[in-house]
């Protein structure tokens, strides 16, 4: 019904002003004002009936068009679509067909169980690895005199440094890593691998020859036996890796490492997952001197030093940088202790560059600040071990008073003391002060010393863990992340491994770690025991961790780093969503996967409270109205969606399981009959006749969903060869085929059927182009889509995986029909219009069965409207005559309402869908921007239907974003009068065994790595980290239908330039009919509204404000943090490779000429992570 219209002065019946609008973003000038209200008075009066020739149109007119459109599509979709007919066509084969129903509890508690027992089966696995670890390590003899030619092992860098002729061993002559393997592929690990050994991968930075490594590799060799022993046990078993705390990795099985092209800087004791395993959680406050002393390469060092410090942490940890002279300040916008997730690091990294040495030295002032922080319990925090990180160049003050007031007696914080650059000055106080509070001194005298000695204070932090003995043994499950050997997403299980030694009888207990198990899980594997199709395609199962990060999500997908394009005998990628022209796909990177179970959906109440009692490790069930995302990222829909959750015992794990209303039910073919028919191959089924090309000319084209249907079953990006393929293997396969899914075979088989019916009883006998259509078709829950006719099919879209389709899924969460007009991003040339290529829209909706009071949505329907034919038609159905008539002509001394069709140089009239994108224009000029943004074509009549609440806007971020820094134009070798040494020049040199080379080396190759220290040439800088793509936050902007549904008018008020329109909701389909005014003159300045994903600067959506509002987490529960027994004497060394005072000084001159600015990272494009 119209809401009646409301008067405005002598406004003309039809016409009104709408109530108050909302602020938009553009600035709307003032009514007030007498000569103001004169003038839109005589706007209103002069658009009234007899004021001209033609008027605008009147409200019940535009109705009159309205219901004249519905009633087209209304009857083109009866006709076309087939939806009863389809109905009747599941009735009449109602014998071939079973309704199965889904129960959420039982459902989510077997899935719940299934995962348990995979995660069990590791965990034994990883126990026999640790206390055989520990058995080994503890029966070992150390050697003084051992040497490289006593130790045979398969170095799995060894490949590449041999195909490297710069490379160490090449120039030296390895006598240890003297192993060479052959590989066989295995389609499990992704990889080439060998089953008879175990791979060893040694930093690059530490010396492979040294006598620690050498007595490391040859106890964790007999590890061998029991990686393989495992295997047999459970032949499901991924990669089994041992970190050693002294920067070895043995892993099995052995396959070569992925080296990037140059500088190889993984530290397995720097990943999440080892350090996760070797320490409880942390609350850590770095505190930086900066007062005059610390400058140029001192302040570098320690900038750098905070970088690495930072990365030492994971998201079970909490930290807080302050930066101190006479007064103490945190160095960003974060006042307290926050989670050292990857945003908030990097905000502390970018803030630490911006330090400044000035003023004098006050420690007080610093540790005061750090101790206060800690003490703060209004916050959330790890509640664990607590520590502070000072970096200074020296000082004599000891601040006792500071630890008396703060720390003393029960010392509940570490202090690590770190002295950073050459200097003269005492250390002592700085020893004193480590050893007096549990902690430990360290020295950075140069860039070479920052890795190593950012990272050994987790030694410290492990000697509670260490001396807890068997309460300590617990199994920990890693967040996401990519796997750096290929195996794609995985979680890792990990386990400490203590050190049993003692150094004699009576001794004390030895309280080293000596390292971290681990066991990886593909995702991959555990989503196989979820329920893959009977969920329906907007039904999933998904699980989250403690921090509330998904662990199973359909919307937790690396993406692929191509633009695709999908035509029939094409490439395309499965797994993404539809592949529409320039919709940009990118790959993720190396960087652990945290996305939050409220950032992977789109937040509300409900689902706050849904994900905390998760966390709590709760059961529940609740129905929700909420709001969900289109696959193709453009549209909104509100949909009810039932959520069920249980915990996954003995994990920090929970899983939950999302079904909507029309998906408790489902079709399960029964083909019992016909099977019992047929014992030959399963091509002799009936209706299997109808997947064959051969019938494509008669009965449509049919795409096949690129499922699992069978195990011989090899998945092709080209649908034509998947179905040939597909068919190949059916002439073989027999209907009880054990290799084979019935479920899923069965299923696809039955659609095959019901979808040719349909083309019997309602397609092939209908004339499309009396319609002008392009196209009819059918998708089905049993993964077939029939287009009809065949030759239709070049020009198809859509992907062939129902699921994946947008139009699919959209089409069952809301009634009526659902119109997609083509995506694009750029404007279509009109070149493609003109060369007969035809443009379509398609119009979908899905077939709701009712059957014994079951209600479910098997299949949906719908056609594809030619553009430029439907665009003729839509002017002529807005307009004061029918099909027959000729154009109304207005005469002289008659007085006429304008139309669509007649008045088009004065008349707007569009459809626009509920995503706000253009679908239908009578505009022949903006038939190329069908499907743009209709700001894009009309920004000013947009913001106008925005601020009268016909749409509402939804604002989110995608934090699996990937942005690459932007070039910089200086790079290239330092400055020409300064000689900079290259690795190459390093390696030849025959010095190696050497401490003062060793740590030459050190220094220079950070040096290369790090750009803040050396410039360097382009091919250097290839796989930098500088260089590399790193994550960032993008902005998405979605619009959708607002609250009002009814018919109103109103006008657009720009001063001398004000527009009428009228707007109103085609009823059961997802259209707003627009008519408007042609601008006359410029349009009042307005800003334009925005779709398109954008870059979220300062990367994040007000990170400095999110923090403030901390979401609910739990972390582990249990803490390792102290110890009656626990030695602290070991409390502090220098560096660990005292090179000659001669070497330093050259080296930190060649540093301070080399010096170049600091590269700022810009964006674009899309992503997500990587360890091993």
């Amino acid at each position: 019904m119209a809401v009646p219209a409301r008067t405005c002065g002598a406004a003309r019946p039809g016409v009104a002003r709408t109530a108050r609008p909302r602020p938009g973003p553009g600035p709307r000038r003032s009514a007030s004002g007498p000569a103001r209200r004169l003038w839109l008075f005589l706007l209103l009066l002069l658009a009234a009936p007899g004021a001209s020739a033609y008027s605008f149109p009147q409200q019940h007119t535009m109705q009159h068009w309205a219901r004249r459109l519905e009633q087209e599509i209304d009857g083109v979709m009866r006709i076309f679509g087939g939806v009863q007919q389809l109905r009747e066509i599941y009735k009449d084969n109602r014998n071939l067909f079973e309704v199965q129903e889904n129960e959420p509890q039982k459902l989510v508690e077997k899935v719940a169980g299934d995962i348990e027992s995979l995660l069990d089966r590791k965990v034994q696995a990883l126990k026999r690895l640790a206390d055989a670890a520990e058995t080994f390590q503890k029966a070992h003899r150390w050697q003084d005199n051992i040497k490289e030619e006593d130790i045979m092992y398969y170095d799995a860098k060894a490949d590449a440094e041999l195909d490297d002729p710069e490379s160490e061993d090449v120039e030296r002559g390895s006598k240890s890593s003297a192993l060479r393997l052959d590989f066989v592929e295995d389609p499990n690990f992704k990889n080439k691998v060998n089953y008879s050994y175990t791979a060893v991968q040694i930093p690059t930075d530490i010396y492979k020859g040294s006598t620690v490594i050498l007595n490391e590799l040859n106890w964790t060799e007999a590890l061998e036996n029991v990686f393989i022993e495992n295997r047999r046990q459970d032949p499901t078993l991924l990669w089994q890796v041992f970190g050693s705390a002294t920067g070895v990795t043995r892993y099995y099985p052995a396959t070569p490492w992925r080296a990037p092209k140059k500088i190889d800087l993984y530290d397995v004791r720097r990943r999440p997952w080892y350090i996760q395993g070797a320490s409880s959680p942390k609350d850590m406050v770095i505190i930086v001197d900066v007062s005059g002393s610390v400058s140029g390469l001192t302040l570098k060092l320690m900038k750098t030093s905070v970088c690495e410090m930072l990365d030492t942490l994971s998201d079970d940890d909490y930290v807080n940088v302050a930066s101190f002279n006479e007064k103490a300040q945190p160095v960003s916008c974060f006042t307290h202790l926050v989670q050292a997730n990857v945003r908030n690091k990097k905000v502390f990294k970018e803030a630490v560059q911006g330090m400044v040495a000035k003023g004098t030295t006050g420690y007080k002032a610093g540790f005061e600040y750090a101790f206060d922080q800690l003490q703060n319990s209004n916050i959330t925090r790890a509640n664990c071990n607590k520590m502070i990180m000072m970096f200074t160049d020296g000082g004599e003050d000891r601040v006792q008073d500071v630890f008396e007031k703060y720390n003393w007696p029960n010392r509940t914080v570490r202090v690590f003391t770190f002295s950073v650059g050459q200097h003269n000055y005492d250390v002592t106080p700085l020893q004193w002060m480590a050893c007096t509070n549990k902690g430990y001194y360290f020295e950075i005298p140069s860039i070479g010393a920052i890795r190593i000695n950012t990272q050994e204070y987790l030694d410290v932090l492990g000697r509670p863990m260490v001396l807890a003995g068997k309460e300590a043994k617990q199994v920990q499950w890693t967040n996401v992340y990519e796997d750096a050997l290929g195996l794609g997403l995985v979680v890792t299980g990990t386990l400490p491994v203590f050190n049993l030694t003692q150094d004699g009888p009576g001794e004390k207990k030895n309280q080293l770690i000596l390292g971290v198990m681990g066991i990886d899980v593909a995702l991959n594997d555990i989503k196989r025991l979820t329920p893959n199709y009977t969920l329906g395609a907007n039904g999933y199962v998904f699980a989250i961790d403690l921090n509330g990060y998904v662990l199973l999500h359909p919307n937790l997908k690396p993406q692929v780093s191509q633009r695709v394009t999908w035509r029939v005998g094409k490439p395309f990628k499965m797994g993404t969503p539809d592949f529409l022209p320039g919709l940009p796909q990118t790959t993720n990177f190396r960087e652990p996967v945290t996305l939050d179970f409220l950032d992977a959906e789109l937040e509300d109440e409900n689902k706050e409270e849904i994900r905390r009692s998760m966390i709590d490790g709760n059961k529940g069930h609740k129905q929700i109205r909420t709001l969900v995302k289109s696959l193709d990222e453009r549209y909104i829909d509100e949909v009810t969606r039932n959520y069920t959750w249980v915990p996954i015992r003995s994990t920090n794990y929970s899983l939950g399981l999302v079904l909507p209303p029309y998906s408790t039910f489902y079709l399960q073919a029964n083909l019992s009959d016909q099977i019992l028919q047929v014992k030959l191959p399963i091509s002799k089924l009936k209706d299997f006749e109808f997947l064959l090309p051969s019938s494509f000319e008669s009965e449509g084209h049919v795409f096949i969903a690129p499922r699992e249907y069978c195990k011989d079953l090899n998945a092709s990006d080209n649908n034509t060869e998947f179905l040939k393929t597909f068919i190949e293997l059916m002439e073989k396969v027999t209907p009880d085929s054990k290799q084979c899914n019935n479920f899923l075979l069965h299923n696809l088989i039955l659609d095959t059927g019901i979808t040719q019916q349909l083309v019997e009883r309602v397609w092939r006998d209908q004339d499309l182009n009396t319609y002008s259509l392009l196209a009819v078709f059918a998708a089905t829950d049993g993964g077939i889509t029939r287009v009809f006719p065949n030759k239709a099919a070049e020009d198809w879209t859509e992907n062939p995986e129902p699921f994946n389709a947008s139009f699919y899924r959209r089409s069952l969460d809301n009634h009526g029909y659902i119109f997609k007009p083509l995506h694009q991003d750029t404007l279509l040339r009109p070149l493609e219009l003109e060369n007969n290529t035809a443009v379509g829209i398609l119009v979908s909706t899905a077939v709701e069965l009712s059957l014994s009071g079951r209600t479910l949505r098997p299949a949906v329907v719908g056609v594809k409207l030619d553009l430029e034919a439907w665009a003729e038609k839509f002017k002529v159905l807005a307009s004061n005559r029918t099909h027959q008539d000729q154009p109304q002509k207005c005469g002289p001394n008659s007085h006429c309402e304008m139309d669509c069709e007649v008045n088009n140089e004065d008349l707007l009239c569009v459809l626009i869908d509920d995503g706000g994108f253009l679908v239908l224009s009578n505009q022949n000029h903006q038939w190329d921007q069908i499907g743009r943004f209709f700001s894009e074509v009309d920004a000013n009549l947009m913001l106008a239907l925005y601020n009268n609440s016909f749409y509402t806007r939804k604002e989110s971020y995608d934090y699996q974003a990937a942005c690459a820094p932007q070039p910089t134009g200086n790079l290239g070798a330092a400055p020409r009068g300064v000689f900079v040494p290259t690795i190459a020049d390093f390696l030849n040199l025959a010095w190696w065994t050497s401490a003062a080379a060793w740590s030459l080396f050190q220094q220079l190759l950070y040096g290369l790595v790090y750009h803040s220290w050396f410039q360097a040439d382009p091919a250097e800088a290839e796989g930098s980290p500088e260089t590399r793509e790193s994550s960032c936050i993008m902005k998405q902007t979605q619009y959708y239908f607002g609250s009002v549904n009814a018919s109103y008018n109103a006008i657009i008020d720009c001063g001398n330039c004000s527009r009428l329109f009228h707007a109103q909701r085609l009823t059961n389909t997802n259209l707003l009919f627009v008519v408007a005014e042609k601008p006359l003159c410029s349009q009042c300045e307005a800003g334009r509204l925005l779709q398109k994903e954008t870059h979220c600067p300062a990367d994040g959506p007000e990170q400095c404000e999110l923090v403030q509002r901390p979401r609910y987490r739990r972390g582990p529960h249990i803490c390792f943090d102290y110890n009656a027994t626990e030695d602290t004497s070991d409390c502090g060394r220098g560096a660990s490779f005292p090179p000659s005072l001669g070497v330093l000084i050259s080296l930190q001159l060649l540093l301070l000429l080399g010096l170049p600015p600091r590269p700022q990272p810009q964006v674009q494009a899309r992503v997500a992570s990587h360890r091993f």
